[in-house]
């Protein structure tokens, strides 16, 4: 394997550590549900994300393969942690949030979807 190749692998794993440690003292030091949530989504997926670009790297300059293992895993983190992220936040903010605490609306069924409530039948 190439020094260039050993450099490029040795970066990510650097800086994919030190975004992890980042998101784990976030999570650790952080007041609340929101906030704690922001720094280990954020910065642990971006650890994550280094930690399987190095392993692409290496196994392309070791094997001279590409390996797709490691880049459906990568797609399958950065589309499924921010869906998870709204939804823990989501959650929160439903159990923790009052009637005084978000603005008042002008539709006669609060903040729904939709203005008028769905017909018996209906898809939605």
């Amino acid at each position: 394997m190439s020094i260039v190749a050993e450099i490029l692998v040795s970066f990510a794993l650097v800086v994919s550590g030190i975004f992890g440690l980042v998101g784990s003292v976030g999570l650790v030091k952080l007041k609340n549900t929101l906030q704690r949530l922001h720094a280990p989504t954020k910065a642990t997926s971006l650890g994550v994300g280094g930690v399987l670009i190095a392993s692409m790297i290496y196994f392309y300059a070791k094997y001279g393969q590409v390996s797709f293992h490691e880049l459906l895993i990568t797609l399958f983190l950065f589309l499924t942690a921010p869906i998870t992220a709204n939804f823990i936040a989501k959650a929160y903010m439903a159990r923790n949030l009052g009637d005084k605490d978000v603005p008042e609306t002008t539709g006669e069924y609060g903040w729904s979807i939709y203005d008028d409530p769905p017909s018996p039948g209906s898809d939605r």
